[in-house]
């Protein structure tokens, strides 16, 4: 196969894409924004997933010009699909990229979505907005495919090419040649959807579950505290049963399963089918924020700390442990919270950027640690870092330890989730 690929959006799903496929085809990464792409050029990889060696010595190229990807005739989306502030999906990202695309799309080309959408939208969105940037018919003289993206920010272990690749095109001819052109990076197989739909749901559901199953143990969490129960030590029994499985309680926010599933909800809306179960597990994942906060508030009663006067550390605030990503932090929440209730909130996170948190959130990181300085420490994201640091030696006298994620031994902790 002699295509030409290029990756639109250089992010934690289209650098590794883009480096996988550049060792096969001519690959091209694409993004609007210069500074990123001097960035990207000079080695810089803001998600921390290839060195400055490895990206030099690629045979990538990057671009923000689209005269220069012009000659691709592959292009595939790997842009952000948040939501607003109303929960809704903000497909602007989708539609500018595809506006980008659509103005030097050429007969023949096939343009594939990574990009997480809700149910339709490959065929019923975009599609019109190529034919109409391109004046190109669709289906006759350009295609469309979707392939939903399986990436796990962080995880050394199963990377691109280690997890199973579904893949769905807008004809049969267009699925195949998807499937032969991803079977030169994915190792663990392909599985030929039957539809982009179908592809495009079975990305919704991955992580509408998980969304649905910490839903239930952050309910269950908040039920056993109140009754003296820790629920990790629950969820260790119950996991001595073959089909139970387990799931631990904690903040969800990020890019994925904090989002995802307003895109089915938005699906079941226009339809007029209720989604209930789904919406009330974001509406409890949504509010942990709120509960910790207030067990920490009631706590510090308890110890006699005067919650006014206190001042509070926080541990954390990436979406998830050990990986530089900060965007839907719900540790954010519990900052914003916390200053209206105590006298100071400082922020530490190692694995953060500072600059990005700053630009952001507007909120500053600290750069070290003073010792016997807090009222309260509280550990919201597990990295591996915080396992071997002296978490007490930064407390003062009496003062509260919250491990919310659970990463220190049984004992060591006032409270965790």
């Amino acid at each position: 196969m002699n295509e030409k690929i290029c990756i639109v959006g250089a992010g934690y799903v289209g650098l590794p894409l883009a480096m996988a496929f550049s060792k096969y085809f001519e690959t091209m990464v694409y993004s609007h924004s210069t500074e990123h792409i001097r960035a990207l050029r000079e080695g810089q990889d803001r998600t921390e997933n290839f060195s400055v060696h490895e990206l030099q010595t690629s045979s990538l190229s990057f671009s923000s010009d689209l005269d220069e990807i012009a000659k691709a005739n592959v292009y595939i989306i790997t842009v952000p699909t948040p939501v607003d502030e109303n929960f809704n999906p903000d497909l602007d990202p989708v539609r500018s990229a595809t506006e980008s695309i659509a103005t030097i799309l050429k007969k023949g080309d096939l343009v594939i979505y990574e990009s997480t959408v809700y149910i339709g939208c490959t065929e019923e969105f975009c599609a019109p907005l190529l034919e109409k940037g391109s004046g190109l018919t669709y289906n006759k003289e350009f295609f469309c495919g979707f392939s939903p993206e399986r990436i796990n920010p962080s995880d050394k272990e199963r990377t691109i090419h280690d997890v199973m690749k579904i893949v769905s095109g807008s004809t049969a001819e267009v699925t195949q040649k998807m499937k032969m052109l991803y079977e030169h990076i994915i190792d663990a197989g392909i599985h030929v959807a039957p539809s982009m739909k179908v592809a495009e749901a079975s990305k919704l559901i991955e992580n509408i579950q998980r969304d649905v199953n910490i839903a239930l143990m952050n309910e269950v969490s908040v039920l056993f505290n109140a009754l003296g129960v820790d629920t990790h030590d629950v969820i260790e029994a119950a996991s001595t049963k073959w089909n139970f499985h387990p799931y631990l309680p904690g903040l969800v926010g990020g890019h994925c399963i904090g989002v995802d599933p307003y895109y089915l909800i938005y699906n079941g809306e226009k339809k007029g089918v209720k989604t209930p179960l789904i919406a009330q597990a974001r509406e409890t994942n949504n509010t942990m924020a709120d509960y910790i906060v207030q067990k920490s508030l009631l706590l510090m009663q308890e110890r006699g700390i005067d919650a006014h006067k206190a001042s509070v550390l926080l541990l954390g605030i990436t979406f998830k442990e050990n990986c530089p990503d900060i965007r839907n932090s719900q540790s954010v929440k519990i900052i914003e919270l916390l200053n209206k209730e105590v006298a100071e909130v400082n922020v530490y996170d190692p694995v953060a950027d500072k600059k990005d948190f700053l630009q952001m959130y507007d909120l500053h990181l600290l750069e070290v640690l003073k010792q016997k300085s807090y009222d309260a420490v509280i550990i919201s994201v597990g990295h591996d870092i915080f396992k071997t640091m002296p978490m007490r030696e930064y407390l003062k006298k009496d003062g509260l330890l919250l491990d919310l994620k659970g990463i220190l031994p049984k004992g060591q902790s006032d409270f965790r989730l």
